[in-house]
């Protein structure tokens, strides 16, 4: 068994799509329209055939809330790896990438929080080498 597919809540589609694929760097790997929503998913562009993300609308009435409380206490939503932590900042910042949390050390992690602008944070994650 592995994950086929994950998903964060997102404000607008089109503006998470953005976001996600010019900033980031994911690639579409669906676009399904269904109704007024889509069945919109990406995936990292060093892993195409791997878990998929999908940008789920935050049209149910139990999402808003849970949203709000997890930005204002400061919770990323999701956590991606990367593997050059101050690398991947500076870049970010350099496009205008609000982090709300700097790069810090934490335990056998590096780690970041930026907004990705569809009302989540986002955690950014360097894997340390512990064997030194």
């Amino acid at each position: 068994m592995k994950i086929y597919v994950t998903h964060i809540f997102v404000d607008d589609q089109d503006k998470a799509e953005t976001f996600y694929t010019d900033v980031l760097g994911f690639k579409v790997k669906n676009n399904v329209p269904l109704g007024e929503h889509r069945w919109l998913t990406v995936v990292s562009s060093e892993d195409p055939e791997g878990t998929e993300l999908l940008l789920e609308p935050s049209d149910h009435p139990a999402v808003k809330p849970y949203k709000e409380a997890l930005f204002s206490d400061g919770i990323p939503a999701h956590s991606f790896q990367v593997v050059d932590l101050d690398m991947e900042r500076k870049r970010l910042d350099d496009i205008g990438v609000n982090f709300t949390v700097e790069p810090m050390d934490a335990g056998p992690v590096r780690m970041a929080v930026f907004d990705d602008t569809c009302g989540n944070l986002i955690q950014l994650i360097q894997m340390m080498d512990t064997t030194q």
